[in-house]
């Protein structure tokens, strides 16, 4: 069963989701005339923030962990998905390398598993090969339900790379970057390697991927006549900042007021009796790391030691030098009192399921991914995209999860167009 939620089901987000739901032909047309000309993420995840009168993607990973969390009836959409996304690249593929981050902590194994499992049934050989100097030969990792991955020293020759005695024809990467880009993935020349190397945060940034996303949301709402700010989450960035050394703060200051400023006036606009409130975090990827929420721009005067260290490094140890200063979304979500986002997951152009992450000690306008948070599948009876229409906006649990797969889609759709114009072979050709 669908966990309980307590969604403010009334305003602009009721008429939204209606008009969301009355254009499903015109919404699928426009996805796919999209897609003819656009190439998706091999697959993404999206965190989504529901206000009651706003609904916006304030994260897209490019590299998804946490498949585990997924229920068993999403597996079929997810082995599908697959499929289609192996027969676009390499249809005549038989092995898979799937590298992972270097991490032994169970869950993110789990995480393996399941991608094992999904790539297994769609018809792959997969065998995982580990970035890890402390992985030399073949090891065992048990995991708590009785099974266990396999973990294998990467093996490169001059163009191609694999493990011993495996030549895959595709290389998946589940491992982010953040740390760099590590030379024996550079230059295969024979072999598919996804995400691209541009997709990692050694390169990419947020900001390029929420000014690509704010394009696709103008284009959105004037397809179904609608202000694109309800699903759009405006920002401004910041290239310099050094909070360990106080150094590039002012522009800080000043583009965190002018962010605040425009979200006033736009509630204002709505009769919105909130506060708002912006989310400063490092451009380069968080892992929830590096993250603060500011509802007054005094506050950046005041912060204290702990909270400047913080900020100043990201995942892997980088030290932050460029912020995005984004629009604050709350959610209003609940499950069992307790706050929760819902994360929608997609492989190739497809959603393929999705699940509720929840933290009992942050508040409605707070990070949720870190320490304490935990995970609630969206398990459902019905298959998570079909809507069910002339049924009143939010009396349909399918209705619900449309709507968050429509505004996971439109992020899929952004990470597209960013991925085009931030493609280092590409620029060749302008």
């Amino acid at each position: 069963m669908v966990p309980h939620l307590v969604t403010a089901l009334t305003g602009p987000i009721n008429e939204l989701e209606q008009r969301i739901l009355e254009s499903t032909p015109v919404i699928e047309r426009w996805f796919r005339l999209e897609w003819m000309e656009h190439t998706p993420p091999f697959y993404s995840s999206v965190d989504v923030r529901n206000a009651g009168f706003k609904l916006a993607p304030v994260d897209t990973n490019l590299y998804p962990g946490g498949w585990n969390h997924l229920t068993p009836e999403m597996m079929p959409l997810a082995v599908q998905a697959a499929m289609a996304a192996i027969e676009k690249i390499c249809p005549e593929a038989k092995n898979l390398l799937l590298i992972p981050e270097n991490s032994t902590d169970t869950f993110y194994l789990s995480n393996l598993l399941q991608l094992q499992r999904i790539f297994y049934q769609a018809g792959l050989n997969v065998r995982l090969g580990s970035l890890s100097k402390d992985v030399t030969s073949s090891t065992t990792i048990d995991l708590p339900g009785g099974e266990s991955v396999i973990l294998e020293p990467l093996v490169r020759s001059k163009r191609r790379l694999g493990l011993k005695h495996f030549d895959p024809c595709t290389i998946l990467l589940n491992n982010d970057l953040s740390a760099g880009v590590p030379g024996m993935l550079e230059d295969l020349h024979e072999q598919y390697l996804l995400p691209p190397l541009h997709a990692g945060w050694a390169t990419r940034r947020k900001s390029n991927h929420f000014k690509a996303y704010e394009e696709v949301s103008k284009r959105f709402g004037k397809l179904l006549g609608m202000d694109h700010w309800l699903i759009n989450p405006m920002f401004n960035q910041c290239g310099e900042v050094d909070f360990s050394q106080d150094s590039g703060l002012e522009c800080l200051r000043s583009n965190t007021d002018a962010l605040l400023g425009k979200v006033r006036r736009k509630y204002k606009e709505y009769g919105i009796n909130e506060k708002p409130f912006v989310v400063i975090k490092a451009d380069n990827g968080t892992d929830g790391m590096g993250v603060m929420t500011v509802r007054d721009v005094k506050e950046l005067d005041a912060l204290t030691p702990m909270v400047r260290e913080r900020m100043a490094q990201a995942k892997a140890g980088k030290v932050v030098s460029e912020v995005i200063i984004q629009e604050g979304v709350l959610t209003n979500e609940r499950i069992n009192r307790a706050v929760a986002e819902p994360v929608v997951y997609m492989m190739d152009r497809y959603v393929v399921g999705g699940f509720y992450r929840v933290h009992a000690e942050r508040g409605v306008d707070e990070n949720l991914s870190g320490p304490g948070s935990s995970f609630v599948p969206l398990a459902f009876e019905q298959s998570s995209q079909m809507p069910q229409p002339g049924m009143k906006p939010g009396a349909s649990v399918p209705n619900r999860f449309y709507m968050y797969g429509v505004i996971g889609r439109l992020a899929m759709l952004a990470a597209s167009y960013e991925l085009e114009a931030t493609d280092p072979d590409a620029e060749q050709y302008d």
